[in-house]
């Protein structure tokens, strides 16, 4: 689905990737705040189209401009027990604190916490995991 929103208009650059993790205490006043931030909180998106349009804003100092965004799938690592396509499950991140681990970024994705529900669209393989928990990447929605 194709949505209209403001973003930095140093970020805003065609093919970009971001995830949307709600609004400033500062966006609270602003009258542009219902397309600035009409996103879904957590949800990965890309910027697929520019447009020419510039707006002020309190927060960006060279203000916002229009831009085209679409949803994106986002890549995690889930239980092998719970891997099956088409299901939607509850979210756990693997018990782990190993920061320097390949697969760390799959295993804690950013804006996906803990008791989220998620829907698996489709599984991209096993995962090599040093603290022996059995997972498989997944494209999740």
């Amino acid at each position: 689905m194709v949505l209209i929103t403001l973003i930095g208009s140093r970020q805003a650059k065609e093919g970009s990737r971001f995830t949307y993790m709600g609004p400033l205490s500062e966006c609270k006043e602003c009258k542009l705040k219902g397309v600035c931030l009409n996103l879904e909180h957590g949800v990965l998106y890309e910027i697929t189209g520019l447009r020419d349009k510039l707006h002020d804003c309190e927060v960006h100092e060279d203000g916002v401009r229009v831009v085209v965004v679409e949803k994106r799938p986002q890549q995690l690592t889930i239980p092998v027990k719970v891997a099956l396509e088409g299901s939607t499950i509850t979210y756990e991140p693997p018990k782990c604190d190993e920061l320097g681990c390949k697969n760390h970024r799959h295993c804690h994705p950013i804006g996906v916490k803990g008791g989220s529900k998620i829907t698996i669209n489709t599984l991209e393989g096993d995962v090599e995991c040093p603290a022996g928990h059995r997972l498989v990447l997944a494209k999740v929605a």
